[in-house]
């Protein structure tokens, strides 16, 4: 793997612990407030979307409406083939970006526009364009989880689902690619492809915090448990996972194996809608703190936390929080996620021949 040469690279922001994101609300006014929120939406024909990051108010609140928990991409997509105008995005900015791009039409709304994504910061767009003009001669491969910006940089766009497949389709056409932002993710995909990858130095600060050491010792003391692991975590931890993949990959293996007890490496927000496709299963967190020391993010990105019902019902009530893109950013980086969207359309195609023949 090639290490990415000295240069000038941004802080990542260090956070302590998730914000408050808005007082304890009770039964009584947790209801009253749903039912606000349902007429607003009907009123405003809009959409909620939601990451399985959100909190389970927020997950429940979108499906018994008609809208949509998912990844971020299914999220976008989702937003495109509903009829709604209006698209409510609970969950970091850059989802809220992409449901732009691809739904240029609508009117996308955010809880929190100050909701952000560690990868995100990690990657200005201005020091990574300059960086990418350094090496032309590199196939430039973005994660979903960086800004419109920089995504209109990239050549591709990927997920952790499509980050494999593409990079290999990639590699074995000679070419070298030049990866942003998380570290993690790209060292695991360039040790199964290959490929040829100078890799930006971003990390996601749930997903980095978890521990090979203390998960080896949990492992130990639940040795009938399944290790479901999110590729951005470190190189330590994946080597121990039974599964490794994306948001819907880890659910998918939590309702389809036929292990009782699994441990999580990833956002434990995630754990709300596991217990919905897999009831009765026990799921614990991956240890994020080694022995005497205490978590950081504590298996919860601190900017998912600041999606809440009270700051929901506030924008559609007063219509802030409204994502703008400049159109040329927003036509470049359609280009970029629709090679992806292409590529895996193609490949669903091949693979549904293939199980024809």
């Amino acid at each position: 793997m090639n290490a990415l040469p000295l240069i000038q690279m941004p802080k990542v922001p260090h956070i302590i612990a998730p914000p408050l994101v808005e007082a304890q609300l009770t039964d009584s006014a947790r209801a009253t407030l749903i039912a606000r929120i349902r007429m607003l939406m009907l009123q405003h024909n809009a959409v909620l979307v939601a990451h399985y990051y959100t909190s389970a108010d927020i997950q429940d609140l979108a499906e018994d409406t008609g809208g949509c928990v998912s990844d971020s991409l299914e999220m976008a997509r989702f937003g495109h083939a509903h009829e709604a105008r209006t698209l409510i995005v609970a969950g970091v900015k850059f989802m809220g970006e992409t449901a732009k791009i691809l739904n240029p039409e609508k009117r996308v709304l955010m809880p929190d526009l100050q909701a952000n994504c560690s990868l995100d910061l990690a990657c200005p767009a201005d020091t990574f364009s300059a960086f990418c003009d350094q090496h032309p001669e590199r196939v430039v491969v973005v994660y979903a989880n960086t800004s419109a910006a920089v995504k209109a940089r990239a050549d591709w766009v990927v997920t952790s689902g499509t980050a494999v497949k593409i990079v290999e389709h990639l590699h074995q056409q000679g070419k070298k690619i030049l990866w942003a932002p998380d570290k993690y993710l790209g060292d695991y995909v360039q040790r199964i492809t290959g490929a040829d990858m100078l890799l930006w130095q971003g990390s996601c600060v749930v997903h980095e915090a978890f521990k090979a050491e203390a998960l080896q010792k949990m492992k130990a003391a639940h040795p009938d448990a399944a290790v479901l692991v999110h590729p951005e975590s470190p190189a330590g931890v994946i080597a121990l996972a039974d599964v490794v993949g994306s948001t819907t990959q880890l659910i998918r293996a939590a309702q389809n194996l036929p292990n009782q007890t699994f441990i999580v490496a990833t956002d434990n927000g995630i754990f709300h809608k596991m217990q919905a496709v897999a009831p009765g299963k026990i799921f614990l967190e991956a240890p994020t703190a080694g022995v005497g020391a205490t978590c950081t993010s504590c298996a919860h990105c601190p900017w998912m936390a600041m999606n809440g019902l009270q700051k929901l019902a506030q924008v559609l009530e007063t219509g802030d929080n409204e994502i703008h893109i400049a159109e040329p950013i927003r036509c470049r980086a359609v280009r970029s996620i629709q090679r992806m969207l292409d590529f895996a359309a193609q490949q669903q195609i091949a693979s549904q021949m293939r199980g024809a023949a």
